[in-house]
């Protein structure tokens, strides 16, 4: 049977605000890209997720961003090389060592909203990125969207990576995700989000709205947590892949992981 990874941001309340129903997510979700308290999240918050998600065999890896919380992360920040470094290590750092004491593995990374957009596209920034996860632990995943700048830098320097495709975001020509500001950007319609999710998983392609595609490998289906209707979209998505014949597990059960 294909095997296919569903991965969802989570743990991205802070104190006692909560954003994301996210026990109700990790059984559904097969990976969980954890807030590491820049954009969101906190230790005692990152602690409890890494112990619910062990429990649920669910993996985590580290989903760090910019150290904006009023904007959730998704405004650039104007940083200096060294401090993007730093900004990516003390994140990465902190999930480890806290999954670690949770008794459970981080699995990967992530990068969230504007630094996310940010190593994806830019050589020197993805290059950084790639040097600080290499650093911390070289068996690390970093979880790309396929296509990137970031991909390629991930494979020149032989590190191990999985492409992902967006479940509840639409593609530009470009195959880069729409801006959320544009009509139809996110998609809210979890019948829609799901039909399009198996065509392009089954076709083994990303399909813009235009209708343009592009032929790439994807591991692993994102679902926003934060939505209003994460949880009844991130079902349908996984009922819709189940029922076109594929395994929902981790991708570090992937074949070209073993």
């Amino acid at each position: 049977m294909k095997t296919i990874d569903i991965n969802c941001d989570m743990g991205e309340g802070f104190g006692t605000y909560v954003a994301g129903d996210d026990d109700e997510m990790l059984t559904i979700a097969s990976t969980a890209n954890m807030a590491c308290g820049f954009h969101a999240g906190d230790p005692n918050i990152m602690a409890s997720l890494c112990a619910k998600a062990k429990k649920a065999n669910v993996a985590v890896g580290a989903h760090p961003g910019y150290q904006d919380l009023i904007g959730f992360g998704r405004r650039p920040v104007d940083l200096t090389p060294k401090e993007l470094e730093n900004c990516i290590v003390y994140q990465v750092g902190a999930a480890a060592a806290i999954a670690a004491v949770a008794g459970h593995k981080l699995t990967h990374v992530k990068a969230h909203g504007a630094l996310g957009h940010l190593v994806a596209d830019e050589e020197q920034a993805a290059r950084i990125f790639v040097n600080a996860v290499r650093t911390i632990d070289r068996n690390l995943i970093v979880s790309t969207m396929a296509a990137t700048t970031l991909e390629r830098v991930c494979r020149k320097n032989d590190l191990r990576l999985v492409s992902e495709i967006y479940a509840d975001r639409a593609y530009t020509d470009e195959f880069k995700l729409a801006s959320r500001r544009l009509p139809g950007a996110v998609i809210h319609d979890a019948k829609v989000a799901a039909s399009r999710v198996v065509k392009m998983v089954s076709e083994g392609c990303i399909i813009a709205q235009s209708g343009k595609r592009l032929e790439v490998d994807i591991d692993t289906v994102c679902v926003h947590g934060d939505s209003l209707n994460a949880v009844p979209m991130a079902r349908a998505v996984r009922t819709a892949l189940e029922k076109a014949g594929y395994a929902i597990a981790p991708y570090t059960t992937l074949q070209k992981f073993q």
